[in-house]
């Protein structure tokens, strides 16, 4: 009897190493795609930005799932928040890319292709401009600011959605051959 406890504890050790592993590097990942290239808008007043996160977000979301997709995303984009200056909007950014991982991850989990895949990135596109949208009035005072960056948001989202469509299948399979 003790035999079995001890392959099964085992076997959830390694389970949660696995995926501890997994979200630290899928929070390493979101952090440098966002920092690494990002360019600043010049016609946000509040300097939106542009970047290449939301790949490696969309991608973790979509092979390890909305538990993964959340807190790479949240906690990888809210640490880029902290670090680069954008202090103010880190727990914004926590809870709203939180919310699109997770999102993203709970659509893909039930349903896989393509055509699900632009939903959840759909769903995520609408989760980031309605809560960056609200984050922003809350730090502007006004409600007409905002408006400014939901072009940004959707560029954002668009060049993310076209990269992740183009490299899902290939990544999906590696990654199902290794876990």
């Amino acid at each position: 009897m003790s035999e079995t406890k001890s392959v099964a504890n085992t076997t959830s050790t390694t389970d949660q190493v696995k995926s501890l592993t997994i979200t630290a590097i899928g929070i390493a990942l979101v952090y440098v795609f966002t920092w690494l290239i990002n360019i600043r808008l010049p016609f946000a007043p509040n300097g939106g930005l542009i970047h290449l996160g939301n790949v490696p977000l969309f991608i973790f979301a979509i092979i390890f799932g909305k538990k993964a997709g959340a807190i790479a995303g949240g906690v990888g984009m809210g640490l880029f928040d902290l670090f680069s200056g954008w202090t103010l909007w880190a727990p914004f950014t926590l809870v709203i890319v939180g919310c699109m991982g997770f999102v993203m991850g709970w659509i893909t989990e039930k349903k896989q292709g393509y055509g699900w895949y632009v939903v959840a990135m759909a769903a995520a596109c609408v989760i980031k401009i309605a809560g960056y949208y609200a984050a922003e009035g809350i730090i502007c005072g006004n409600w007409v600011t905002p408006a400014t960056s939901i072009p940004g948001n959707l560029l954002q989202i668009g060049v993310a959605a076209v990269i992740v469509l183009i490299v899902i299948v290939p990544l999906k399979k590696a990654a199902n051959k290794l876990l």
